[in-house]
């Protein structure tokens, strides 16, 4: 009877981890889509909506794959590449920001420093609305809403920006290494928002 309450515990635990392991899997795999949803540079806010939609639907043992990826990446891109246009808008500013700080400009360092602060802030926000992305979904609704979370929820905020790093770190170190990790940043924006949803 005792060494069946172990088994039972054994395979318990051993399922546990079987199917953390498939999650952990299963973000690098969606990161190499995500990735290649990219390619067409404006993208990238349909891309990790629907990533993050993808990550959602595994957790929740809905089934999905490749196919389905595709059909939300369709429907979030018709107006979500006007998103993507305004996020290298901003980046390209920042970077004017950051030249200008370089130049020695009049308090320059300071306001490259605040731009590069509300560029992280921006990523965040957008990486959260396309953690709660839905077809039909409007982007400046989702948009304006996860700027509100985005400062009312600092530690999952927090979260979003550790993954951002470790994207950055892995493309750093190991370039290739970064293209499934974008997964685990999709992941992190779908765990800060269940986060702030169950609080």
């Amino acid at each position: 009877m005792a060494q069946a309450r172990v088994k039972a515990r054994a395979r318990r635990k051993e399922s546990v981890f079987g199917e953390r392991f498939a999650v952990f899997a299963e973000c690098l795999l969606t990161g190499v889509w995500i990735a290649v949803a990219c390619l067409g540079v404006v993208t990238y806010p349909a891309a990790f909506a629907a990533g993050a939609r993808h990550l959602r639907r595994r957790t929740a043992h809905e089934g999905g794959g490749w196919r389905e990826f595709a059909q939300d990446f369709r429907a979030a891109v018709r107006r979500g590449w006007a998103v993507g246009f305004a996020g290298w808008a901003a980046a390209a500013a920042v970077w004017v920001d950051v030249l200008a700080s370089r130049a020695g400009i009049p308090g320059g360092p300071f306001v490259g420093a605040v731009g590069i602060f509300v560029l992280i802030g921006l990523a965040v926000a957008l990486l959260r609305a396309a953690a709660v992305w839905t077809p039909g979904s409007a982007w400046r609704a989702l948009l304006a809403e996860s700027v509100r979370r985005t400062v009312l929820d600092p530690a999952g905020s927090f979260l979003i920006v550790c993954g951002l790093a470790v994207v950055t770190l892995s493309a750093l170190f190991i370039a290739p290494l970064a293209v499934p990790v974008l997964g685990a940043v999709a992941a992190a924006a779908v765990a800060a928002e269940e986060r702030y949803r169950h609080r």
